[in-house]
């Protein structure tokens, strides 16, 4: 049995929809998917499925219906709703699986499966190797008796059960009236339920990115372009610009001045106010290589750590849960905080950053400035095949440039794990060493493939 991975990436399974993602892959993902849960026990077994927006949720929606049902387990079908809604659902409905239909900040042409545990988590990659290998097997013995199908049903009511789950993240009296929001939805899964928890909480919410059209998710709105809501915050003059990604999972602010704030700045602020009121479990935070060197200097200097892991928020997430850590993230915008929450929540983080500013009484532009970034410098490397990061001219030459870059900068090169290409990523206090030594180590590898 081969350990590789045909289907699963680092979240979950995305592809083009139709082509990669067709209604067979979402049918033979249903019935495996029900099948390595629906063993687990002689209880009624039920799995909660949400999406984002994209033309094509309907389609791998029902598929997936009709596999979870073919094999015994009953589908209690959401609609759009954030992936950390569904996380939080799968949970308190006592699901056994959790269902997000969603290729986060990609465009409408492409779509996604991410799978939670009962208790919210991401799977494991043995768990997600398991369903991979049943999808690879015949199902047709191991398919229900007639008696034994499953029910489908759509549930009502579980928007207002999210929006008050993430209110009730605050302190009871918090509120955030007098605050000007402009909120940007991309169009995607939290549409309905961030500017209605935002207005709930005492905001003036103004909303970009909330007309859904099946076709225009993350099209020029979102965190991967925050561009329109700089504008939007300048032109209204608000205290506040917010903007989710697709599935609502990550965050980016942008401050009144109409300045992106990142997710390393996002979790300085919450380290820091965290700390402060004795609610961190451990003495730091966990964020992914690609975090700036400034944040771990701005922790170091209020006796805070910062431990790194791989790319991606579900390696966080797990250095997190086996270390004792309740913050982590990465500068992409996810922002994972596990009092509160399985997976990354958008939403949740920014109204944790609002509630900083609302006790300070200080512009965003102030209190989300916590350190000045080092210059960071990433360049990428296209390959046909192989290991070309790996080859020994590469190594040593990666060796010399930590070398070069002492305690001044670091240097990360590691593949991409959805495109065949090299990441060279390098930052340091001087800004020429950094694209020098980047242009040296690029012109190495390019040579190696």
């Amino acid at each position: 049995m081969s350990t590789s991975r045909q289907f699963f990436g680092t979240d979950g399974i995305r592809g083009l929809a139709n082509k990669v993602i067709t209604p067979d892959l979402a049918l033979r993902v249903g019935q495996a998917a029900g099948l390595a849960f629906r063993d687990a026990g002689d209880h009624s077994h039920r799995v909660v499925i949400g999406k984002d927006t994209r033309l094509s949720g309907y389609m791998i929606e029902y598929a997936m219906v009709a596999g979870f049902t073919s094999v015994g387990m009953d589908a209690l079908v959401l609609g759009p709703m954030p992936t950390p809604a569904v996380a939080m659902l799968t949970r308190s409905m006592r699901a056994d699986l959790g269902v997000m239909i969603s290729a986060s900040h990609n465009p409408y042409e492409d779509n996604g499966i991410k799978l939670f545990g009962p208790q919210g988590f991401k799977l494991s990659d043995e768990v997600e190797k398991k369903i991979e290998d049943l999808m690879d097997a015949d199902m047709g013995p191991r398919l229900a008796a007639c008696d034994r199908i499953g029910r489908a049903r759509r549930i009502d009511g579980v928007r207002a059960r999210y929006v008050e789950s993430a209110k009730h993240t605050l302190p009871r009296n918090m509120s955030f009236e007098g605050m000007r929001v402009v909120i940007d939805c991309a169009n995607g899964a939290a549409y309905k339920v961030a500017p209605e928890a935002l207005w709930e909480l005492g905001a003036e919410v103004f909303s970009l990115g909330v007309e859904p059209n099946g076709m225009n998710i993350n099209r020029d709105v979102g965190s991967s372009a925050p561009e329109a809501l700089s504008r939007k915050v300048r032109e209204l003059r608000a205290d506040i610009g917010i903007a989710l990604d697709g599935d609502a999972d990550r965050v980016l602010i942008v401050d009144e001045t109409g300045k992106l704030v990142d997710g390393d700045q996002l979790m300085a602020v919450v380290a820091q106010s965290w700390s402060e009121d004795g609610k961190l479990s451990q003495p730091g935070i966990v964020a992914t290589v690609m975090s700036n060197l400034g944040l771990e200097r701005f922790l170091q200097s209020i006796s805070l750590s910062l431990a790194r892991t791989a790319v991606g928020d579900r390696y966080v997430l797990e250095y997190m849960r086996n270390h004792g850590y309740n913050v982590g993230g990465e500068q992409s915008g996810h922002m994972i905080l596990s009092d509160y929450c399985t997976t990354g929540d958008g939403l949740v983080a920014a109204m944790q950053v609002m509630s900083v500013i609302k006790r300070k009484g200080r512009p965003v532009s102030e209190v989300c400035h916590a350190f000045d970034p080092l210059p960071q410098v990433l360049k990428n490397v296209r390959f046909k095949g192989g290991r070309p990061h790996e080859h020994a001219d590469v190594v040593r030459m990666i060796d010399s440039v930590k070398a070069r870059l002492g305690n001044d900068g670091r240097i990360v090169v590691r593949p991409s794990g959805t495109e065949p290409l090299i990441r060279v990523m390098a930052e340091g206090d001087d800004r020429a060493l950094v694209e020098q030594i980047v242009a040296e180590v690029c012109e190495v590898i390019a040579t190696a493939a």
